[in-house]
């Protein structure tokens, strides 16, 4: 009897050692996953401000670009007889307002709880009018080629169409992202990931903004002026 009561205690000591060590083990890994995604975490912000930087000098050239070429007209038509004033004023208002519902949906975000639908409501919002933004710039330079003041009348108009063309087309990478962002909103939630890549495309698209009001002042403001 004894060495048989003997033989079932064995056993039963042998996995509670196992279970602390298992447990011990478990904790080490959670730690080193965590530092793991706090590492990454810092390299894509990092990574993301590269990028920005990088978009800033391209931005910084074009707009040299313009000064230097906006007086060579080529005998053609100068931004006083082409653009509409008011036109433009519209589509600065669309993006500026889509800079505002976006901060409300970063605000919505960092909120505290999962309030995804509130997220997603306000970024919704923020590609409907960025998405009118862009349709009236296709819009303004359909009726520029139309009236012949196409990229291959002047160096003027060349650095025009270069310049916020440029924009245009960040402005139309933003709404991918955002149709990207809306879908892993829906699938993943508001995880750390998801936020964090929330919060890049919201430095992006302010700093959109920030390129138009130059694009406003430089390009289309001084004409009036």
């Amino acid at each position: 009897m004894t060495t048989t009561l003997k033989l079932r205690t064995e056993p039963s000591t042998a996995p509670l050692h196992d279970d602390h060590g298992g447990a011990g083990a478990h904790l080490a890994d959670h730690a080193h996953h965590a530092e793991h995604a706090h590492v990454a975490a810092s390299q894509t912000t990092l990574g993301f401000w590269l990028y920005l930087m990088s978009d800033c000098l391209i931005f910084a050239v074009l707009f040299a670009t313009f000064g230097v070429l906006v007086q060579n007209t080529a005998g053609g038509p100068g931004g006083a007889e082409l653009f509409d004033l008011r036109f433009v004023l519209g589509e600065t208002v669309l993006l500026l307002t889509s800079s505002l519902t976006f901060g409300v949906a970063v605000l919505k975000l960092q909120a505290g709880k999962d309030n995804r639908y509130e997220v997603i409501r306000w970024i919704v919002l923020t590609f409907a009018l960025g998405a009118a933004f862009v349709g009236m710039e296709i819009y303004e330079f359909r009726a520029l080629l139309h009236e012949g003041a196409g990229p291959n009348r002047s160096a003027y108009l060349s650095a025009f169409f270069m310049l916020v063309g440029t924009h245009g087309l960040h402005v139309s990478a933003g709404l991918l992202w955002i149709v990207v962002m809306l879908n892993q909103i829906q699938v993943f939630g508001l995880d750390a990931i998801v936020r964090r890549r929330l919060a890049c495309l919201s430095l992006f698209w302010h700093f959109l903004d920030l390129v138009w009001i130059c694009v406003f002042t430089i390009v289309y403001l001084r004409e009036f002026l």
